[in-house]
């Protein structure tokens, strides 16, 4: 993994800019982010379930029913998103702080994997930590209001981008050795 990560370091350098650049824009605009993410996915849902119930209709097969069922459930989800932003928000909330708590467990788990071989593991540390720690706070506070998660998810994007910039960078040093050592 560690030689993969060296020769594509530019990659991990990208993927904290980009980081950093959707922290700074949550973080000017919250409820922006908040309403963007919501609609975003309600537009989603809607075209997944027309194309899934489409497929069903036109399909042949004795299981179509079940992509119809999709397609309705897709549809049904995607018009109650538009119609109740508020409580979407809440449960694009509960998604999002799972998937934060899960993805700084994965972080922390190679971060303990690569411990022997590299330096500087605390950086992959520091970014699992950022992610389950949000994550908790989310699950543990979420009458707090839906813009404080955008600027949270800002602030943590910042530092998790700048994190992954620096550990990118460190990578770098190691592009084109043969056999990445330390980091």
């Amino acid at each position: 993994m560690l030689e993969l990560l060296a020769r594509n370091w530019w990659l991990v350098v990208l993927r904290g800019v980009l980081a950093v650049v959707f922290g700074i824009m949550a973080v000017a605009w919250p409820g922006v982010t908040v309403l963007a993410l919501v609609l975003v996915w309600g537009v989603y849902a809607l075209i997944d379930g027309v194309t899934a119930g489409w497929l069903g209709v036109t399909g042949r097969g004795e299981h179509r029913w079940l992509l119809v069922l999709m397609g309705v459930a897709g549809i049904v989800a995607g018009i109650g998103t538009f119609a109740w932003p508020g409580v979407t928000a809440l449960v694009l909330l509960v998604f999002v702080a799972v998937w934060s708590i899960i993805i700084g467990l994965l972080y922390l788990y190679a971060a303990w994997q690569i411990r022997k071989e590299v330096t500087g593991e605390w950086l992959l540390y520091v970014s699992g930590a950022l992610f389950v720690l949000l994550g908790i706070v989310l699950l543990v506070r979420p009458g707090q209001g839906l813009v404080a998660l955008a600027v949270t998810l800002g602030i943590w994007s910042i530092v998790w981008g700048v994190s992954l910039v620096l550990y990118g960078f460190r990578l770098r040093g190691l592009a084109g050795t043969s056999h990445p050592s330390r980091i």
